[in-house]
């Protein structure tokens, strides 16, 4: 059984736990411990540890994933209805090719179960077993990367935490429909690799633009099915991790909130945390990181409008040539999207016409002719 591959936590960190008042959330979580594994049937989102770091050449102590779980359940949780089940950790297998098949079978059973996993690891390349996760559920997959780096490898690399990107886009079955990074720093990337990201039609967002105005990133998690989340793209001055400096980068309230947006998105159904450096202060941020994933879903509106349209207004843009663009605005909480139409005689990757989110100020772009980049590059995707 799948669930076999996930050791319960131990007794010294249980017994922690049991120190802290009916109010905060080590109260309220469901633990898997030596002596009973939590009743799936009655959890909404579950939390796996990965002790795998063999990816990141920069890490050389083994995962401790004590304090972060000390940080998160030592918190007061909000007004959530949501339960929360901790199912334990993977622990490193004899490669890291063991370790993906672990992860890979763990998080495929939650997302059937239609229970969301959050994923703490380790290094980033466990993205790839996430992303292949994905593979029974025979749907094409949006990952979105909050990065300082796109990732990029050489074809021949083996998988580690900086280049685990070129894997999931080379490798069959090729399930990845959408890539965008959010909070990449130029001068850490290629221009070759900026300019292969708009070769793909991917989407890239620099850390200067997101910053600025932290509701562009809204729409991009809005149709993301799986976040993962690169601790080096916050600045050492906020995460606290000097061993591996990095003086630019998100606040820490900026990563929170991109996470609160992953977990308003009724499309997310994964996310995971990854390249951290153990610290205890790095472990206050990622729990925080958590807790607003954890409220974000709880404000889920379950308005992904595939369904019915009749709380949508729906507007139409008319355009040279006879093309016109049709946006739709909910009613309910006054988001946008913007529909991308099935083309008939193209190499489709979407059988329908479709909706993909967007800004109100795309659709104020939009009236006065000028075409969102992002539906240019989606309806480019679909077809080529």
């Amino acid at each position: 059984m799948e669930f076999d591959f996930l050791e319960p936590l131990d007794n010294e960190i249980l017994t922690f736990f049991k120190g802290f008042s009916s109010q905060q959330l080590g109260s309220k979580v469901v633990f898997h411990t030596d002596k009973d594994f939590p009743d799936l049937n009655k959890i909404s989102i579950a939390i796996v540890g990965v002790l795998e770091n063999r990816g990141d050449v920069n890490q050389d102590k083994e995962v401790n994933l004590d304090y972060i779980r000390k940080e998160l359940y030592s918190l007061f949780p909000g007004n959530w209805d949501a339960s929360i089940a901790d199912l334990g950790n993977i622990l490193a297998g004899n490669s890291n090719d063991d370790t993906y098949f672990a992860l890979n079978k763990v998080v495929s059973s939650l997302i059937k179960k239609k229970i969301i996993p959050i994923v703490i690891g380790g290094s980033q390349d466990l993205t790839y077993a996430l992303y292949r996760g994905y593979d029974d559920l025979e749907q094409m997959v949006n990952l979105v990367s909050i990065d300082n780096k796109f990732d990029f490898g050489k074809e021949r690399d083996a998988v580690s935490a900086n280049s685990y990107l070129t894997k999931i886009i080379l490798e069959e079955p090729n399930n990845l429909f959408n890539f965008s990074n959010v909070g990449y720093q130029t001068y850490y990337n290629s221009q070759e690799e900026i300019d292969l990201i708009d070769k793909l039609f991917f989407e890239g967002y620099r850390l200067g633009d997101i910053s600025s105005n932290l509701s562009l990133a809204e729409p991009v998690f809005r149709d993301a099915d799986m976040v993962s989340i690169d601790l080096t793209s916050v600045k050492s001055a906020d995460s606290g991790n000097f061993s591996l400096f990095t003086p630019n980068g998100f606040n820490g309230k900026e990563i929170c909130a991109l996470s609160r947006y992953a977990g308003i998105s009724d499309k997310v159904s994964l996310i995971g945390v990854f390249n951290h450096n153990n610290s205890r202060q790095e472990s206050v941020l990622i729990a925080q990181i958590i807790w607003y994933f954890i409220e974000g879903f709880h404000y889920r509106s379950n308005e992904y409008p595939f369904g019915s349209k009749e709380n949508y207004i729906k507007y139409i843009i008319p355009f040279e040539e006879e093309e016109e663009l049709i946006f739709y605005k909910s009613n309910k909480t006054d988001r946008w999207w913007i529909e991308i139409p099935f083309i008939s005689n193209g190499n489709n990757k979407l059988k329908k016409n479709t909706l993909l989110p967007c800004s109100h100020e795309e659709y104020l772009g939009a009236c006065n002719q000028e075409i969102p980049e992002r539906w240019w590059k989606a309806q480019r995707k679909n077809i080529v």
